[in-house]
């Protein structure tokens, strides 16, 4: 409930303020959620293959014998030959006939079906709204509370990262709004995957709703896909779901999903995200100990197997973009300590994240909620410094935070990337090689 997620956001804060680390909060938004209604007693029934069946999908009590669903306009969404799955999709059926509030099928692959039971329909786009009242009422929350990020179920179109996006700005009284997360559960998401990046800040990879709506086998190209199609705007990208399922109940991982982490870091994702290993699981923080080592070994061999960036000659007519791939050609020419960007908004960092280069990646900034969005992008380490007026002043602030955290030595050499004038929140336009006094 919202009192419990509150105290969680202020044992965070509390937690991110003590140990001076930067630490985003993403919010997300449930969305809604297909599900089979209440069934009578004993409260399931079991379904055989062949066997032929009604969903009910009107108001009141469903016909004896028919299996009602929360969902009305169910009827009018599926046509004869859809697929409909049941329960995570263990159970699977074939609509055969449409009448008024029923929805006649056929069991394909049959089990035991409870009350309340998820519902899936994949190639199917719903007539549904992305944000439900629920969902309304928890995004004036989660923005009250000032989250880095609002992640938003059940995306199938860029529309529905509009739809959001008005309703942040109606709510929203900061200076500076969260990033946009669109989670891709639906297949009809990955077909316009270009609008929905091109409205979002950044992508979660929901590999579990995916491997229900569409064959498993898919998934790890589907992944890469979207991971890839990510850096290449420019945008965020979160994998997501299953990534260490077994230590729910187990104190280690298999090999498979120490791999699945590791090749998650490979492909190029900003971020990892764990589910119910952490919420329900036996062994939370051993669980998020674990995954730290494999993203950490991953990382040490990164430069052989994982990502790599556009060439830095590529030809682009932004000159942001274009600043960043300069910063990063200077810094291998002249083997820097590291690269350093001076930003308000984040978004010089997040390009010279999506750079890939091989300096570690220092981000000054003098906005808080920056300061903690700065946590999700890869390669980044945040800095919460006071605002600089000059060149000079900015310098000084580097240098100053740099030698305090011992992440730079005297004598050594950085690139500073930021924007002229500054402070004015432009896109980086300048790259200065500076040796630290």
């Amino acid at each position: 409930n919202l009192e419990q997620h509150a105290s969680n956001i202020a044992a965070i804060r509390e937690v991110a303020l003590e140990g001076g680390f930067s630490i985003p909060i993403v919010q997300d938004l449930q969305g809604p959620k297909l599900r089979t209604g209440v069934l009578p007693p004993p409260g399931k029934i079991e379904l055989d293959d062949g066997q032929l069946i009604e969903l009910y999908t009107g108001p009141g009590d469903a016909p004896e014998g028919a299996v009602p669903v929360d969902y009305p306009n169910m009827s009018r969404d599926v046509k004869p030959g859809n697929i409909v799955l049941l329960a995570d999709g263990t159970i699977e059926l074939i609509v055969e006939k449409v009448e008024k509030e029923l929805v006649k099928a056929k069991v394909t692959s049959g089990g035991i079906l409870g009350s309340r039971k998820g519902i899936n329909v994949p190639d199917v786009k719903l007539s549904i709204p992305t944000l439900t009242e629920k969902d309304i009422e928890d995004l004036k929350f989660g923005l009250e509370r000032e989250v880095e990020a609002i992640a938003v179920s059940f995306v199938q179109c860029a529309e529905d990262i509009e739809i959001l996006r008005n309703h942040i700005t109606q709510f929203n009284h900061r200076k500076r709004c969260p990033w946009i997360i669109a989670k891709l559960e639906k297949p009809a998401a990955i077909e316009v995957l270009d609008e929905i990046l091109e409205a979002s800040d950044g992508v979660m990879v929901a590999r579990g709703d995916l491997g229900v709506e569409m064959s498993p086998e898919k998934v790890p190209s589907i992944q890469k896909e979207i991971i890839h199609q990510a850096n290449e705007s420019l945008k965020i990208v979160i994998t997501a779901t299953q990534m260490l399922e077994s230590m729910i109940e187990h104190s280690r991982p298999t090999r498979a999903e120490a791999s699945d982490v590791a090749n998650a870091v490979f492909d190029g994702s900003d971020a990892l995200m764990l589910s119910g290993e952490t919420a329900i699981g036996q062994y939370p923080v051993k669980t998020v100990q674990t995954m730290d080592r494999i993203i950490l070994d991953a990382e040490a061999h990164n430069k052989r197997w994982g990502y790599r960036a556009a060439d830095n000659s590529i030809i682009t007519t932004d000159d942001a973009v274009a600043t960043t791939h300069a910063a990063q050609a200077l810094a291998l020419d002249r083997d820097v300590s590291a690269i350093a960007v001076f930003t308000r908004s984040g978004r010089t960092a997040r390009l010279m994240s999506k750079v890939r280069p091989q300096a570690q990646i220092l981000a000054f900034t003098p906005e808080e909620t920056t300061y903690h969005q700065l946590g999700a992008l890869w390669g980044v380490k945040p800095y919460l410094v006071p605002m600089a007026h000059s060149v000079e002043e900015m310098i000084d602030r580097i240098r100053q935070a740099a030698l305090a955290h011992g992440t730079i030595k005297p004598g050594e050499q950085i690139v500073l990337v930021s924007s002229l004038p500054i402070g004015a929140m432009g896109p980086p336009n300048f790259a200065h090689l500076h040796t630290i006094q």
